[in-house]
């Protein structure tokens, strides 16, 4: 019974980078997200239809396609990959970095339609009155949208955070499957499943798994609530 909840160095190492490559990622993801999330909410512009489907293509797209066009784009002979290889000695492909980038495109659609749905549910008049008050538009947006919006803020920050413990598809065909490097959560229990005998691995590691998603989740569920409760009081 000890087995199942003693943890080898290289689970600890998955652990370990899965807990990074979230965490940089929903930091990442976050202020941007906010960005596109309000351009979207707040403006109409011609082709706004065609912007919506390029930035969601990654919720739709098998996950080892968007992996295979992140090669593409930043593999060493990718038309970015290539500059930042001859031209700085940075290798994207099949490394840390390479996880986090997978890890972003993947969840930030999921950031964005949240964060966009809390902003267009900010009341408009609310900003109108701010500005004929002599409010800037930055001020209006830091002292009204933004906390009326914050639970759609707080929901997207966990869903990037827990989209990125759960990455595979792009992640294996982008970054690859390397021990200590790029190894996460997700390509650690696929490769302890490929082994015969590894089944206290295997269980160890998708408990940390689910233990980690459910703690996400019900943070960003209790955070809500005490927003919404300050709001009401």
């Amino acid at each position: 019974m000890s087995e199942l909840f003693t943890y080898s160095a290289s689970e600890w190492s998955a652990i370990r980078l899965s807990l990074l490559v979230a965490i940089i990622c929903a930091i990442i993801i976050l202020p941007i997200a906010i960005l596109i999330g309000w351009f979207l909410a707040r403006k109409d512009f011609y082709g706004k239809s065609i912007v919506e489907g390029i930035l969601h293509l990654p919720l739709v797209l098998p996950p080892i396609t968007t992996g295979y066009l992140l090669l593409i784009v930043f593999g060493n002979n990718g038309f970015i990959g290539s500059f930042l290889h001859e031209k700085l000695g940075i290798q994207i492909a099949f490394s840390f970095y390479a996880a986090v980038i997978a890890a972003i495109v993947v969840s930030f659609p999921l950031v964005t339609r949240s964060i966009r749905l809390s902003i267009e549910l900010v009341d408009k008049k609310l900003e109108q009155a701010a500005q004929t008050l002599g409010a800037s538009f930055l001020r209006v947006f830091f002292t009204v949208t933004l906390p009326l919006a914050m639970p759609g803020v707080i929901s997207g920050f966990i869903l990037a955070f827990a989209r990125s413990l759960g990455e595979f598809g792009a992640t294996i065909s982008f970054a690859g499957n390397i021990e200590g490097e790029t190894q996460t959560l997700p390509l650690a229990i696929f490769s302890e499943m490929q082994i015969p005998g590894q089944e206290a691995s295997t269980f160890r590691l998708v408990f940390v798994s689910v233990l980690l998603s459910l703690i996400a989740m019900i943070g960003a569920e209790i955070v809500n609530k005490r927003i919404l409760k300050n709001k009401a009081g």
